[in-house]
């Protein structure tokens, strides 16, 4: 494996508009997926919900299926391998494997260029909220939360998973940090009201706060299932600077190249990781 901390990389974040069922979300994602490969993206990352964002509780839970049986999560992979990238769908909702819960997971997968599942992570904190402007939303009541972080191993070095909500979780950033990622992906269907108002503010205090690269590949717009999410994907560098943007909701790519040395530097100017104390109280 090279040394993630000598080492370029050129990714490529895929903002998407995923509709309400498998077979017509990869149709959308499969050609902006290609786009970035032929941009010359080596990590392609896509959003959460990437096989089906469906709000209707029992919608959702009539159309999940298992991971294995999923076409869209199965296109994906046959995609990876015929393009020879890594992929990480940011994620995907598929049924559990607890029979006695009927809720889904909210599912990250880091798919190899051969096609193989390299890494999963399921979403350990679940979006329920009550926003001022009147939206509610409760991801519990369809969702299961996860409960353990992942940091995947890949050419460059760790990659800290993560999804949506996790972002306002400080201390899981910090853990995958300390546990070795270099990168942290934040795939996202953030609401427009909260997109506005703490997107690009916390993406940035994560990587500052973690000396890593932190890539928010994000839904944006009016959904087939009503929905609209705030789009505006991001890369954001160790020392805070978001180095690549989208302005807009729209599906498209963005590119970055990251330069990975930027981690160690970051992390030896400030080295905040290894300057945590207990304390007492409050």
């Amino acid at each position: 494996m090279p040394d993630a901390r000598s080492e370029t990389l050129a990714v490529g974040l895929v903002q998407l508009r995923t509709p309400d069922n498998q077979a017509d979300a990869l149709a959308h994602a499969a050609p902006l997926i290609r786009e970035a490969a032929e941009g010359g993206a080596k990590l392609i990352l896509t959003p959460e919900g990437t096989n089906i964002l469906e709000r209707s509780r029992e919608k959702r839970l009539a159309r999940v299926v298992r991971q294995d049986e999923d076409s869209c999560v199965n296109g994906l992979r046959d995609l990876a391998a015929d393009l020879g990238v890594w992929l990480l769908i940011g994620s995907a909702i598929v049924k559990g494997e607890d029979p006695t819960d009927p809720r889904a997971a909210n599912r990250s997968i880091l798919i190899s260029p051969d096609g193989e599942i390299a890494a999963t992570y399921d979403k350990l904190h679940v979006f329920d909220v009550d926003l001022p402007t009147g939206e509610r939303h409760r991801e519990s009541e369809s969702i299961r939360p996860g409960e353990k972080a992942v940091v995947a191993k890949t050419p460059w070095g760790g990659l800290g998973l993560t999804v949506c909500y996790d972002v306002r979780f400080a201390h899981l950033f910090r853990a995958l940090a300390q546990a070795g990622a270099d990168m942290i992906s934040v795939p996202a269907a953030f609401t427009v009201p909260t997109g506005k108002a703490h997107w690009e503010l916390m993406l940035r205090a994560r990587a500052v706060e973690t000396g890593a690269f932190v890539m928010a590949p994000a839904q944006g717009g009016p959904h087939a299932d009503g929905r609209s999410t705030w789009g505006h994907s991001l890369v954001v560098a160790p020392w805070g600077e978001v180095i690549a943007s989208l302005d807009h909701e729209d599906p498209a790519v963005l590119y970055a190249t990251l330069d990975l040395a930027q981690v160690a530097r970051a992390r030896a100017a400030i080295p905040q990781l290894q300057h945590e104390r207990g304390f007492v109280g409050p």
